[in-house]
């Protein structure tokens, strides 16, 4: 059984749910707690009695702490990449790369830790000194979800742990192991303050709830669905708390007449499908210009035709399975309301059989569609990507443009006049060029606009603006 982490101790959940590999559904990964709310307010209560000890450590200890963390995450790359491709169904190599990804933003942010800086002012009052520094919020509640289910946790509590604050982390229910794995390391190689980090498995209704509404929860950063953001978000501004959210999106990439073929497709290909499509950074929109839209569609399909969906933990598979059998049932709503909407599924889409019983997808590509179609308005999170011709450069921005989203936008040109035009043009909170439109740096501000983000930017030295509460103090010399 693997247990919550509350108060520096492994406690037993109220209940327990079995973790299933979604390659292979007769693999059970293991046993994992599950709290009720009783269990979440005594992680609020141990997190707000240990902040106060752990934002006195010195920022040289922290530091060493993060990096420790890091380093051991790193070190064993290959073994939790194998239990992240196996829980979540990602392929091997991204599971691995995720880990990466993961170990390298606790060593970035064991670096912000010795870089937080403050301000020295000068006051329009003579003998008045005016400084402006950086404190922690204090107790971060922390949600994540199952798409990326150790570098979301990653980046969310090293920079929470980073500038001082105590750690309360709900992972998401679907994918317990990977979190536990990582709440293991931080609890054991981390060496902080009891209480400072708890981990509460457990649904939503209840340890997400509970959350939202204690108020000795001063900040609560959410990535998730739309619906669930907006009713934190909503709870937590009731009672004054701050609140970040990812919510999302519906991006777009946009393919120019001008741009290079081989690459435009090749772009397409990672950005909508791989991670099988379960990235809110994913372009499921393709915004074509008419002179390359013939070609770009049958160069996809071709590509399509050759991607290897199996495995995760199989050499030679391209795209894992859906992570989920709810998943799965959505993904393939949409591809059939697509195709009664009056889009034609020019390739893929289809269950697949395997060796092993799991949620196997062919990826899909659906064609001859407009940007009214519910396909190309809602997240669908999966393997499916549309495609919409569009006239010349003007209408692509626009279409691009025309979704409640705004989280990721992309463009294949080789066209320096449009590039530059879409980089200031789009709405969306980053843009792409050339590039797949899912793929960020950890040392780069994460974001979007519109419907997609609330609050400040994740990641980088950004990350700052949510964990951290700016004070300004006069002195009289």
């Amino acid at each position: 059984m693997h247990k919550n982490f509350i108060a520096g101790e492994w406690v037993e959940g109220v209940t327990a749910g079995l973790n299933i590999n979604p390659s292979d559904t007769r693999d059970v990964i293991g046993e994992y707690s599950r709290a009720d709310a009783a269990q979440t307010e005594q992680a609020i209560e141990s997190a707000y009695q240990a902040q106060k000890t752990w934002a006195q450590w010195t920022a040289e200890q922290r530091s060493d702490a993060l990096d420790r963390i890091g380093t051991e995450v790193l070190a064993r790359r290959n073994e939790l990449g194998e239990l992240l491709a196996r829980e979540e169904g990602k392929t091997l190599a991204e599971g691995i790369g995720e880990v990466v990804r993961a170990g390298r933003v606790f060593k970035f942010f064991s670096g912000e830790v010795l870089r937080l800086a403050g301000e020295k002012l000068p006051s329009i009052r003579p003998g008045v000194d005016v400084e402006v520094t950086r404190e922690p919020e204090g107790v971060v509640g922390i949600i994540t979800p199952w798409n990326f289910p150790i570098a979301i946790p990653a980046w969310k509590i090293a920079p929470a742990l980073a500038f001082g604050n105590a750690v309360v982390f709900k992972p998401a229910d679907l994918v317990p192991g990977s979190a536990w794995a990582l709440s293991e390391i931080i609890a054991r190689a981390g060496q902080l303050p009891a209480g400072t980090f708890n981990l509460v498995m457990g649904p939503g209704s209840k340890v997400g709830q509970t959350l939202a509404h204690s108020r000795k929860v001063r900040a609560l950063t959410f990535t998730g669905s739309v619906s669930t953001g907006r009713s934190i978000g909503m709870t937590c501004m009731e009672r004054g708390a701050k609140v970040q959210l990812e919510m999302g999106g519906k991006n777009p990439l946009v393919v120019l007449n001008d741009a290079d073929l081989e690459l435009a497709v090749s772009v397409a290909i990672n950005g909508s499908f791989f991670s099988t499509g379960q990235r809110c950074t994913g372009s499921s929109r393709l915004i074509v210009e008419d002179g390359i839209h013939d070609q770009f569609v049958a160069a996809m399909a071709q590509r399509m035709a050759a991607l290897r969906v199996d495995h995760a933990l199989k050499a030679g598979t391209d795209i894992g399975p859906v992570a989920s059998q709810d998943q799965l049932d959505q993904d393939r709503h949409y591809i059939e309301l697509g195709c009664q909407e009056g889009g034609v599924l020019y390739a893929g889409g289809e269950l697949l059989q395997r060796d092993t019983p799991g949620f196997y997808l062919a990826p899909a590509l659906i064609t001859q569609t407009h940007n009214a179609m519910r396909i190309n308005r809602e997240e669908v999170f999966g393997p499916v990507a549309s495609v919409v011709r569009v006239r010349d450069y003007e209408e692509a921005v626009h279409l691009a443009n025309d979704t409640d989203f705004g989280l990721s936008s992309g463009i294949c040109t080789t066209s320096l006049k449009h590039a530059t035009d879409f980089k200031r043009r789009s709405t969306a909170g980053m843009v792409m060029v050339n590039v797949p439109t899912a793929g960020v740096d950890y040392h780069a501000p994460f974001g979007g606009r519109k419907g997609s983000s609330y609050g400040p930017r994740e990641q980088g030295s950004h990350a700052r603006e949510f964990y951290t509460s700016v004070k300004t103090a006069y002195t009289l010399a």
